[in-house]
């Protein structure tokens, strides 16, 4: 069993009926705040990292912000949307798909891994779906509103 695994088991546990009655309660909504904040902390270990050459803190944040995703996929799985393994799937396949001038698959396309490149199989792939694009707005907002909120729990504000 990989590391990975043996960390999905635990968010399992947590989730299960006998688990901690914090993460069965939680929701895609209700881990908005703590998402949010764990994004933060991420930026604030590299930061620490770029400053002091201490890697320590990303190293606990980029674990919270995985729990974040892991949590995510697990109430997911539960509602019956998605799985983690579909998660997965969902970004190497995306990640193979920008990256023709590596994986091969743009011979020929002219695709030299530019910026370029990459905004136009992206927008290629949108297409249909840029519907989604007007959630934005109000979720950079509601983002917004979380930090701020955070930041006043913290005593920054």
């Amino acid at each position: 069993m990989t590391k990975f695994e043996e960390f999905e088991n635990i968010i399992a546990r947590l989730r299960a009926p006998d688990g901690c009655p914090w993460d069965r309660a939680q929701t895609h909504a209700s881990l908005k705040k703590t998402c949010i904040e764990e994004a933060a902390e991420v930026i604030c270990g590299i930061n620490i990292l770029d400053q002091t050459g201490d890697p320590d803190n990303l190293k606990e944040e980029l674990g919270d912000l995985l729990m974040q995703v892991v949590l995510h996929a697990r109430i997911a799985e539960e509602e019956g949307y998605f799985t983690m393994d579909d998660v997965i799937q969902s970004i190497s396949d995306k990640m193979i798909r920008r990256h023709p001038h590596v994986f091969g698959s743009g011979e020929g396309s002219g695709d030299d891994g530019s910026q370029a490149s990459w905004e136009a199989i992206k927008k290629q792939e949108k297409a249909g779906k840029e519907w989604t694009e007007d959630y934005l707005p109000e979720a950079f907002e509601e983002a917004k509103e979380l930090i701020d909120a955070a930041k006043r729990r913290k005593g920054f504000q």
